[in-house]
């Protein structure tokens, strides 16, 4: 499909996503941006070149989450009753956990400014995030009368400690990326001109690892999260069988004992 609300590049196996709204600081709300970034999602889940992606925002802002003035005019996916409200969130911005959710590819968090509300909710869907040193981060919503509405209260939690998230979802406030990085929320702060040098460096390092495996290896993290140790060790045992047969395995094994020799 054409992207007129994101970017999408390829470079070698890592795919590239930006949030290209910095004019509205990239918020999350309208279908069009929703519908883009699911089908960019889906794009790298099925493509088997694909080894790594990294998701960031143009402008100053990573995304400033929900369009509050469309809230206030109670207008888009905030019209109608409480009902339709509801099929709304289902089927408009809670696609987005979804598809991340179901990525078996490893996802990096740029996060390059403001992430807030579902902006924030956006970075803690990634497998790992990195911060510049101008990003904020806030789970704002009860400060708007709202809950988290797209898979906050999953992911946060997930990413940083339950008690933590309960703080931050409570008091609503803002911290900065240094505070993140404390906490976990991020693994690591850089300079903003640094920011995509250093994610692509850490994507490509990613992808230099065989595809098959670090897909298997991000569904057993995920599983990990829910599932008992023996259904973990279960998996393991099924997935390290399937590897042991990959040619990148044998390839490195061998490659392995010509260093030794």
């Amino acid at each position: 499909m054409e992207f007129t609300q994101i970017l999408f590049e390829k470079k070698g196996p890592v795919r590239i996503l930006t949030l290209n709204r910095p004019d509205i600081r990239n918020v999350i709300t309208g279908p069009e941006i929703i519908e883009e970034i699911v089908a960019a999602v889906h794009q790298v889940q099925n493509d088997p070149g694909a080894r790594a992606l990294v998701i960031t925002g143009a402008g100053s802002a990573f995304s400033a989450g929900g369009d509050v003035k469309e809230m206030a005019r109670g207008e888009g996916m905030f019209a109608g009753t409480p009902e339709k409200i509801a099929d709304n969130y289902r089927a408009g911005i809670q696609r987005i956990p979804r598809a991340l959710h179901a990525l078996d590819v490893p996802a990096i968090a740029a996060v390059n400014g403001p992430a807030i509300g579902a902006g924030c909710d956006l970075a803690c869907m990634c497998d790992v995030r990195m911060a510049s040193e101008t990003a904020k981060f806030g789970e704002t919503f009860a400060a708007l009368g709202l809950v988290p509405g797209d898979g906050g209260a999953y992911f946060l939690p997930r990413a940083v400690g339950a008690s933590r998230a309960a703080e931050l979802s409570f008091t609503a406030r803002v911290f900065d990326a240094f505070e993140a990085l404390e906490m976990g929320l991020v693994s690591r702060v850089t300079p903003p001109a640094d920011l995509m040098r250093r994610a692509l460096e850490l994507a490509e390092a990613i992808a230099a690892r065989p595809g098959p495996t670090l897909r298997m290896t991000k569904r057993l993290l995920r599983m990990a999260r829910t599932a008992s140790l023996t259904e973990v060790l279960d998996a393991s045992a099924a997935f390290q069988g399937q590897c042991h047969h990959l040619p990148e395995h044998k390839d490195a094994v061998e490659a392995f004992l010509n260093r030794k020799k």
